[in-house]
């Protein structure tokens, strides 16, 4: 496999063409949300909804990620995967989940993001999130540090510091997943406080210094965490495979993830 080595200058350049074409998916899909009459809500085969918003902003940002001067492949949720004899070779891919939070979509709840990662050799290193509903743009490229864009003011992200034994920690949980296995993680520790968030928020409100743990023990698929990932890894956190306590890692065999824990800057 050769080995191609992506110029910072080009890096930056894509990463904000990539944040445009996340608005422009974003728009796409508030659009949707606003003709609540015409969802067109389906099953996959998998049991998970499907809207005509995941659809429309897969199809803008796949056609905004073949223009863009730095090409590779890309894998979406919405897309048709390729097999991993295919896929394995790839040493950058984009991967895309058009419509994070479909479930939340569809409740109106406002939780739910478009998602956008480039991959090298398995490692998210740069990643664009966007909450249509709140137009909260959070972005990082690897080793630059992560950044809100909102009303056209640029923040840096700090995940707070803390240690495991402090009381009161803020945990955050899925909107629709809470099993017993993660309730009996959080029982480990002192006066929890649990803070509820759908699709990608979750780490981003640790990102943003509003929470320090996302335990997830339960399912998620690699377009779900990839673009966040990065994210708050660029703001000080760590994402661990909940069973290894290795970074989790992207274009596997596999595109189910492990079980994770998402964590703000532990100091202990």
């Amino acid at each position: 496999m050769q080995s191609y080595q992506m110029e910072d200058s080009l890096l930056q350049e894509t990463i904000a063409e990539v944040i445009k074409i996340a608005r422009k998916a974003g728009n796409k899909i508030l659009e949707v949300y606003d003709d609540i009459d015409n969802f067109q809500v389906e099953q996959k085969d998998n049991n998970s909804p499907l809207t005509r918003a995941d659809r429309e902003a897969n199809a803008i940002i796949c056609e905004g990620l073949k223009n863009l001067t730095f090409q590779c492949a890309i894998i979406s949720e919405e897309n048709k995967l390729l097999p991993y004899s295919d896929r394995e070779n790839y040493e950058y891919c984009w991967m895309v989940d058009p419509l994070d939070g479909t479930k939340e979509f569809i409740k109106r709840n406002g939780e739910f993001t478009v998602n956008i990662a480039l991959i090298k050799n398995g490692k998210s290193i740069a990643g664009v999130v966007y909450t249509p509903v709140t137009d909260d743009m959070y972005y990082a490229i690897e080793g630059q540090g992560a950044y809100l864009l909102k009303d056209d003011n640029k923040q840096k992200l700090e995940a707070p510091n803390y240690n495991s034994t402090d009381e009161n920690l803020s945990i955050v949980c899925s909107r629709s997943h809470l099993n017993e296995q993660t309730q009996a993680f959080i029982d480990n520790y002192k006066n929890p406080e649990k803070v509820s968030k759908g699709s990608s928020l979750k780490f981003l409100i640790i990102a943003s210094g509003g929470a320090h743990i996302y335990p997830r023990l339960a399912p998620t698929m690699e377009w779900d965490t990839a673009a966040a990932q990065i994210i708050l890894e660029e703001a000080g956190g760590k994402v661990l495979n909940a069973e290894t306590g290795n970074p989790v890692r992207y274009n596997k065999e596999d595109l189910l993830n492990p079980h994770f824990i998402a964590y703000a800057n532990q100091q202990n």
